[in-house]
């Protein structure tokens, strides 16, 4: 067996994926790795810039079934690494990070994965600028500890998992999922007593979207990544962790008390005495949350954007609930354009 594999997740990534690639080709080869390209049916230049690497390229058949789940749990599928390292096609992988934490894994038997450090690139998107003032705060909120070794839920932003610890939970990401697969893969893990850390160290960077607040909302929409909650709270369900995702996705507590503000405001529409009540009603559910998150980010602009995908994302959590779901293990219909062992042409595809 291999010693460790990096499943790189893409979708129309040609303007960051040599670069994903590059920089896992060079962390993998003092272990005599493998990379593996799982793309989710890309239509740009995606897949002939990756043909140009000796790695293996995998892609999804039916572009209907994309989503954030689904990707990983493909180049899973064609991965033979005793460890297994997930990264999007917009990052960079720190190549030092993977030795630490292949020698953290290996000393550490009851840790299932490994995170690091992620740095966004893109800092003037509002999305990003978002996250990383929720980091600062988390970091002054949780002091580096002496061993500079975190014990977390989950990992986010990708990291380094031990096969032995997937195949204990059957599979390494819901296929179902538009987004939470990696709290989900980390519920899962802890339910079987494993442990998962997040070490002080730069793993990877972070490239994502170079677009506006409103063209990243639609973009959102258009992908599904908006049911995202929904779909977890489904999965949550079935993988019996519920009420644990209550308590720790702060997001799932937001979404639903959206979602009833709303009722609230239709009962008011539809029984209210005067017009009045019902302008009042609505102007309340936007606007005391707008000046409340405005304050508490020290921006407008970011006070409206965060209420804004409040909003959109307590919909998508309702519609996500009753999405249609697939057995998460089942095989993953795909076409092989190339492995890194036989280097199969892209005219030669196979269809699992």
């Amino acid at each position: 067996m291999l010693k460790v594999s990096v499943i790189i997740k893409g979708l129309n990534e040609e303007s960051n994926i040599a670069r994903a690639i590059e920089s896992s080709l060079a962390a993998v080869a003092p272990y005599g790795g493998e990379v593996i390209l799982a793309d989710s049916a890309s239509t740009d230049r995606t897949i002939d810039i990756a043909l140009q690497y000796p790695i293996t390229v995998v892609q999804l058949c039916n572009p209907e079934e994309r989503c954030c789940g689904i990707a990983a749990q493909l180049g899973y599928q064609h991965s033979h690494g005793e460890y297994i390292y997930i990264l999007d096609g917009d990052m960079e992988l720190d190549s030092s990070f993977l030795k630490i934490a292949l020698d953290f894994l290996q000393h550490e038997p009851q840790v299932a994965g490994v995170g690091g450090l992620l740095r966004e690139m893109q800092t003037q998107a509002l999305e990003f600028k978002v996250r990383t003032k929720r980091g600062e705060r988390f970091r002054a909120n949780r002091p580096l500890p002496a061993d500079r070794a975190l014990t977390v839920g989950w990992i986010d932003g990708g990291g380094l998992y031990r096969r032995a610890a997937i195949d204990d939970v059957f599979y390494l990401t819901d296929r179902n999922l538009h987004a939470y697969e990696e709290y989900d893969l980390g519920a899962r893990l802890r339910i079987k007593g494993w442990r998962l850390v997040r070490l002080q160290n730069h793993a990877v960077d972070h490239y994502g979207y170079a677009m506006n607040a409103a063209r990243m909302l639609w973009y959102r929409v258009q992908t599904g990544y908006v049911l995202g909650t929904g779909d977890l709270l489904r999965a949550s369900v079935i993988s019996a962790y519920l009420k644990t995702a209550l308590i720790e996705l702060r997001a799932l507590r937001i979404f639903g008390i959206v979602l009833i503000l709303w009722i609230v405001v239709l009962m008011i529409v539809m029984f209210a005495p005067h017009l009045s009540w019902a302008v009042g009603a609505l102007c309340t559910i936007f606007l005391a949350p707008v000046i409340a998150m405005s304050l508490r980010q020290r921006s407008i602009k970011l006070g409206l954007y965060s209420v804004a995908q409040w909003h959109i994302y307590a919909f998508g959590l309702l519609i996500g609930i009753f999405g249609k779901r697939k057995p998460p293990g089942d095989p993953i219909e795909s076409r092989i354009f190339r492995t890194a062992y036989d280097h199969v042409s892209s005219s030669g595809i196979r269809v699992d």
